[in-house]
């Protein structure tokens, strides 16, 4: 990594979903770049997220690591107020928490389950930025980076029609956002991956035929000028 180009130093990250997958590359390229780092994760299981923090420690940075419901307004306040304590500032937020816990085409979906994909893809991110910015705004300026979906881009058939609705909510939450929040020196940005091999995405590379599905994808992407 070019520290030159990418510095963080005297950065403080708030990282949500950071125990695995993404969020925990997101968390190590971070603290490479020389941020201190918060990592949460809504699991309750502490050794995961602690064993995220310990990489970030012996890479040389200061970390500590909170389990937090995103989708819970109370676990987000307590996050956030927890995160002040320790570092004193939010610099960046990154809303990565996410998840898909079922597969169903939409008339089949079980309005809990929708309810669901929701809470944890759309309302964790909205009130993470609502309660994050407000500290960004005090503080003079920020940065919140949403990990959104290929899938917010494109209609799916594939049962995760509810997950691809969450993220193109997303998608448009983050550009009202960055609308508001632009004068206050708060910069609000999206980024939408393509199926990455994280356990999150498990069936996408153990099931021959969802595989070869995303293959294609990204081959009919690339005809299509996309990237």
């Amino acid at each position: 990594m070019n520290k030159n180009l990418f510095s963080l130093e005297g950065k403080v990250a708030l990282i949500t979903g950071g125990s695995r997958g993404i969020g925990k590359a997101i968390s190590l390229a971070f603290a490479e770049a020389g941020a201190d780092l918060v990592v949460s994760s809504r699991d309750k299981r502490p050794p995961e997220l602690e064993n995220v923090a310990d990489q970030v420690r012996a890479i040389g940075r200061k970390a500590i690591s909170i389990p937090a419901n995103v989708g819970k307004r109370q676990e987000v306040e307590n996050l956030v107020q927890e995160t002040l304590r320790e570092f004193g500032k939010i610099d960046i937020l990154v809303n990565n928490a996410g998840g898909n816990p079922v597969l169903s085409i939409m008339i089949e979906l079980e309005d809990r389950a929708f309810d669901k994909v929701l809470e944890i893809n759309l309302k964790g991110a909205f009130m993470m930025s609502k309660v994050v910015a407000g500290e960004m705004i005090k503080q003079g300026g920020g940065r919140i980076i949403n990990i959104s979906s290929s899938s917010g881009l494109r209609a799916r058939d594939d049962g995760t029609g509810a997950y691809c609705i969450s993220k193109a909510a997303m998608n448009m939450l983050t550009q009202v956002m960055a609308r508001e929040l632009a004068q206050k020196n708060v910069l609000v940005n999206a980024i939408a991956p393509g199926s990455i091999r994280t356990e999150f995405s498990r069936i996408n590379w153990t099931d021959p035929d969802r595989k070869a599905q995303r293959i294609r994808e990204i081959e009919l992407t690339q005809v299509r000028g996309y990237f």
